[in-house]
Order: structure tokens, then sequence, then C-alpha cells
């Protein structure tokens, strides 16, 4: 009876001190475990960011030649060379995840900062798409713009206007009035390459970030607060300077001409915003069109017109902030292009017989 009772001791204390150790690895792998688990979720969010867009608003046109026979870590390194992605590693794994390695084919691709890992794979498995250049040119009106990319096989006219509608969330569009010219004035004139697979309202967005980025290098929303205008009267300003004239260095006089004659309350009198009202560009207006019921004929209705009446370059937003100061009050235009500058009615008449 004792040896069993002897025995029973034993087994116990084996037990409890195999039951101790047991715990005591656990105890001595928790530490490790935890950081073993913090470390895999610091990996994930380390790939995660890596596979995020290198810029989101910065939409410009990055071209990319993929050569025949190249490798997927060939094709990350290029990338990130070319500042495209943020890690090359993190690119060769999303394609080995994804079963897309060495899947990407070889050509010449336009690429952007603003698009995240998987849509770079997503358009280099695909192939080279037929892309074409298309450039819009500095005072174009959104309907000219629609125009355009109808003829050169992008979209229908009818689609891009629709699409102009929106809903669009950008900051800078917040208080900015819908009417049916849509985002008149904040699609920025520059070249892109664009497809006829190209959605419309794909491209009213690449053209509006375009817009937010240039307004935000060179801190445009700020100088504009400075003068006193929020952002549309700024661009409202700026298109009319567009549409007066071709010359470059005319634009901060036409400017100055424009904030003498608001500082003073005279009617604008801008030619550009009654041809916007009429629907047309005339090469001469008569009497009858300056009379034209719109609150964008500013021989008519004081102040700015009620948006911009044209989509500016950058030239022209910069003499709104850089106007020149003087104390013009007229201009005419003369044969060549430019214009004749007078501070006087007299004045200003003279210069209209003398070149018109």
């Amino acid at each position: 009876m004792r040896k069993l009772q002897r025995k029973a001791v034993v087994m116990s204390y084996n037990y409890l001190t195999a039951r101790n150790q047991r715990r005591r690895r656990k105890q001595r792998y928790l530490p490790t475990r935890l950081i073993a688990i913090l470390l895999l979720m610091v990996g994930w969010v380390a790939l995660w960011y890596s596979l995020m867009p290198v810029d989101a608003e910065n939409t410009g046109g990055v071209t990319v030649v993929v050569p025949r026979d190249a490798s997927t870590a060939q094709i990350a390194t290029m990338l990130k060379e070319q500042g495209l992605i943020r890690s090359a590693r993190a690119f060769s794994l999303y394609a080995r995840l994804h079963g897309l390695d060495g899947a990407m084919k070889p050509g010449t691709y336009t690429l952007s900062l603003s698009m995240p890992v998987s849509e770079i794979i997503e358009v280099l498995t695909k192939g080279p798409p037929d892309r074409l250049k298309i450039t819009i040119p500095e005072g174009y009106t959104v309907a000219q713009i629609a125009v355009l990319l109808e003829k050169q096989g992008i979209v229908q006219r009818e689609d891009f206007m629709q699409a102009l509608r929106g809903p669009w969330q950008m900051a800078f569009l917040q208080g900015v009035p819908v009417n049916q010219w849509g985002l008149e004035g904040y699609l920025y004139p520059d070249t892109y390459f664009l497809s006829t697979e190209t959605k419309a309202d794909r491209i009213v967005e690449i053209m509006l970030k375009n817009f937010g980025r240039v307004i935000a290098e060179h801190d445009y929303s700020r100088h504009v607060e400075s003068m006193g205008l929020t952002l549309h009267e700024a661009m409202t300003i700026a298109s009319m300077v567009e549409r007066e004239t071709l010359a470059a260095s005319e634009r901060p006089r036409i400017a100055g001409v424009i904030f003498n004659r608001l500082k003073l309350g005279m009617p604008l009198q801008i030619d550009a915003t009654v041809q916007y009202a009429l629907g047309e560009t005339k090469e001469k207006l008569l009497f009858k069109d300056l009379l034209v019921d719109s609150p964008y004929n500013t021989y008519r209705v004081e102040g700015l017109p009620p948006g911009p009446i044209a989509n500016p370059g950058w030239p022209s937003m910069l003499a709104v902030i850089q106007p020149e100061s003087h104390n013009y009050l007229y201009y005419v235009a003369k044969p060549d292009g430019t214009h004749a500058f007078a501070e006087t009615l007299e004045a200003h008449n003279e210069n209209v017989r003398k070149y018109q």
C-alpha cells in the first residue's frame, strides 16, 4: 500500500513538474509570439503602403518602354528608377501573389505617378494600348474640347459634356456654381495621352487632377486669397485674359485693365464674354450682339460674369496674381493681333479710328 502511495506521489510530482515546465515554456514563448505578430502586422502595413500611388494628384504622363524578355524584377527596377513605384520588391511580390509574374508584355506605355501598383501591373499585362497624343489648346471652352476629342475618335461629344456634370468632389470645386457649362475654367489645357478605351469621366478626372496639381505646385489659392479673390473669381478673370489676347506679354496688362475697371465699378465690356454668351466666336461683333440678354454679357452687367468663359493656361492664371500696375482702362485690337491701350475714352476713340 505504501508503495502505491509513494508511486502516486511521484506521478503527481512529475505531472505538476511537467505542467509547470509547459507553463514556463508558454510564458517564455509568449513575448516571441507577440513580437512575431507585431512584425507581421508592420510588414503588411509596409506592403500596403508600398503598393499605393507615389503621388495621387500627379496625372502627368511618364513614357515607359518595357524591353522584350524583361523579367518582372527588371521591370520593377526600371519603374522604381523612374519614380513610378515606391518599392521594386513590393511590385514583384504583388505580381507573384496574383499569378502575374512574367505576364507583363513588352512595348511603350504612358503611366503616371497617380497609378497604384495594381493599376500599373494591369496596364502592363494588357499590353501597350493604342494611345493618341491629344493637345488641348489654352483658351479652349469645354464645348471646343468635346468637339476635339470626338474628332480624334476618343469619346462622343455628348458623353464628354454629360461627364462634366459629375458630381466631382475635388476640394477646389467647393462652392463652384453648377450650370449648363459644367466645369468651364477647370479643365487644364495640356498634352494628354488617351486611348479610344478611355471613358469620358476618366478624361475629365485626369484634366481636373492636372489642374489641381498646377495650383498646388504654385500655391495659387493662397496668392488668390491674398488679393481678396476666390479661386472661382480668379479663374473667371484668367479666362477673360486668355480669350482677349494671344500675346503673352499683354496678359498682365489686360489683367490690370480688368482690375482697374472693377475698382471703379465700370462695366468690363469684354468682347470675349459676349462671344461666349452667343455660343460662337465672331471676328467682329455687331451692335445687336452687344445687346444679348445673358449674365455673361459684360456690356450689360457690372462686375464679373458668373464664371470662366474658357479654360486658361498658366500664363493667364499668373497674370491674375501678378497684374501690371497702370492706369489703362481701354484697349483696342491692332491689325497684328496686339492691342493699343489708353487711359481715357478720348485716347481710346483715337486708337479705334487709327487701328479699326
